[in-house]
């Protein structure tokens, strides 16, 4: 097999965050679909779900909005997906994240919710989670965060493995369009 195209992941970008999600519409400001109606299952939720359970709940919610997404699960450990609980973390580990929303400003197919989906998750990962505001480092093509560049994105993954211990809960979020390039053959 020999594909050297690349392959597109596209978010659904809503205009009206309150059209997908029962997350209140934050002044008229789009938001990615995906992350609107997961943070909606996360924040209504009463008991913690496995990762099966969360994972068929936001595709059959993104289904029923009429949303072609389907949202994947990879782990760098095994993980038994029916009974694993899905959680952000866990106990009073410390908490770090780097979260990224590239609405690719000023380029053509210009996004307008991925800045909006990172600012939703990190008052989300605050307010639920605990997580520091000093151990959240944003990276947004906003003209005001720290810009979301190639360099930028290394550094900031390289501190938060250097920095993390066994025991830490880490997160890695990206709001935006990926592109990935194979080179099968």
């Amino acid at each position: 097999m020999n594909n050297s195209d690349p392959v597109k992941q596209t978010s659904a970008d809503v205009s009206k965050i309150a059209s997908v999600s029962e997350l209140p519409d934050p002044a008229g400001r789009s938001g990615g679909a995906m992350t609107s109606v997961l943070l909606d299952i996360l924040q209504s939720s009463t008991t913690t779900s496995s990762f099966q359970k969360t994972l068929v709940e936001l595709r059959g919610k993104l289904k029923d909005k009429g949303l072609s997404q389907i949202p994947q699960l990879s782990s760098t450990r095994p993980l038994d997906v029916k009974t694993a609980p899905f959680e952000l973390s866990k106990g009073p580990s410390v908490k770090r994240a780097v979260l990224v929303g590239i609405n690719y400003v000023g380029r053509n197919g210009q996004l307008s919710g991925c800045q909006n989906d990172v600012k939703n998750m990190k008052k989300y990962i605050e307010d639920v989670h605990k997580f520091p505001a000093n151990e959240i480092e944003v990276l947004m093509d906003d003209g005001t965060s720290k810009e979301p560049s190639r360099e930028n994105l290394i550094k900031a993954l390289q501190k938060l493995v250097k920095v993390s211990k066994e025991g830490d809960s880490i997160m890695f979020y990206f709001s935006g369009e990926l592109y990935i390039k194979f080179g099968f053959t």
